[in-house]
């Protein structure tokens, strides 16, 4: 009997200790880019919805802005009649078009597809209101401030300096109280429609006194799935071509540039790899189907 109960022990102890480990976004992303460059390829639809429904089973979606994978998913698996889970779903995807409501609103398919289950536009624009009024109030008052200050005198003159060292300042305050400052703690537009862009301002701090340490602690971030690679990576080019040093990342670079080589192009994917960013083939043809949609 003991026996028993020690193996079912046991049994939940393994079961709590996967449950509790924490996930690893940069995987996340790895499989995302994975999924949309074989469907590119082989147009198997259901393939894809069968690859990205194992994904959102272990991973809570974040939304890539270029590849909005899960409302893809949902839009594949309905036009399949394949389950999705429904309006849990649907109120799940969107939390994650909250901060781009500005343009997600004149998108009439979107709405479409919550007609089809029973969801009009009213009601979407409740759910989108009711996830605006469970933004962070303290961070967006702050940030509201900090990318006013960031873009005052069009970033010309003496105050610059002084007012990158201040929004570096709530940067600390903010990842010691409240952890990373992502779009679904304070959205993209904050007080008098200000535009808040979490990637510019982290570009600035590219040349902050503190940027080591941003460096690091971003990474972290990047992991957790609050901080996108691409928001990461800009501050650490940008570092890097202000210091006029080797590109880790290739966002600088070109094919066109002329130090620009084979060698290059290998150590830039491998280094975009390690943090869940596309290589830069891949890179450019994200970028020109993203385009293409726009255009449509």
């Amino acid at each position: 009997m003991n026996r028993k109960i020690n193996f079912i022990l046991l049994i939940l102890l393994f079961f709590f200790s996967c449950k509790s480990k924490k996930l690893n976004y940069i995987n996340y992303y790895h499989e995302v880019y994975a999924i949309d460059s074989i469907h590119s390829v082989n147009k198997d639809t259901l393939a894809t919805i069968k690859k990205y429904k194992r994904l959102f089973r272990k991973y809570p979606p974040v939304q890539n802005e270029r590849i909005e994978e899960y409302e893809k998913y949902i839009k594949y698996a309905d036009r399949y009649n394949k389950n999705f889970g429904g309006h849990k779903s649907l109120d799940k995807l969107i939390t994650q078009v909250g901060p781009y409501w500005k343009y997600k609103r004149q998108d009439a398919e979107f709405f479409k597809l919550y007609k089809k289950y029973g969801i009009d536009s009213i009601i979407v624009e409740q759910k989108v209101n009711e996830w605006k009024r469970g933004l962070n109030k303290t961070l967006i008052d702050s940030f509201s401030i900090a990318f006013e200050r960031d873009q005052y005198n069009e970033r010309k003159g003496p105050s610059v300096e002084t007012n990158d060292r201040k929004n570096a300042n709530l940067l600390l305050w903010t990842f010691k109280n409240y952890g990373f400052p992502s779009k679904q703690k304070i959205g993209l537009v904050g007080n008098n429609n200000t535009f808040m862009p979490m990637g510019v301002l982290l570009n600035h701090m590219a040349g902050s006194q503190n940027y080591e340490y941003f460096k690091v602690k971003l990474l972290e971030y990047v992991k957790s799935g609050e901080c996108t690679p691409r928001e990461y990576i800009e501050m650490v080019d940008k570092h890097q071509y202000i210091n006029s040093s080797e590109s880790t990342y290739g966002i600088f670079l070109h094919y066109s540039t002329p130090t620009f080589n084979a060698s290059d192009s290998s150590r830039i994917n491998r280094n975009r790899k390690a943090v869940g960013f596309p290589s830069l083939k891949e890179s450019s043809n994200i970028t020109k189907d993203f385009q293409k949609k726009i255009k449509q």
